[in-house]
């Protein structure tokens, strides 16, 4: 995983509670947890990177529900 956290989502993640942070954290990939066992990442950049990975699933799914819904419609 060559992912870097963007500024948008540095500064997304640096708003977050604390219980918010720990949300992400415990939902984070086990390749980003690694990364930050080893310092090759900060906290705030996991929760960066996990914050712009759920956006984009959540977009996908989005895009997802809505064919499925005009699937429907059209039968």
């Amino acid at each position: 995983m060559g992912k870097t956290a963007s500024e948008a989502y540095l500064e997304k993640a640096k708003l977050l509670s604390k219980k918010e942070t720990e949300r992400l954290l415990s939902r984070a990939r086990e390749k980003l947890i690694r990364r930050l066992e080893v310092r090759k990442l900060s906290e705030l950049e996991v929760v960066a990177i996990q914050l712009e990975l759920e956006d984009e699933a959540l977009s996908e799914w989005r895009q997802r529900m809505l064919e499925i819904r005009d699937k429907t419609k059209s039968k």
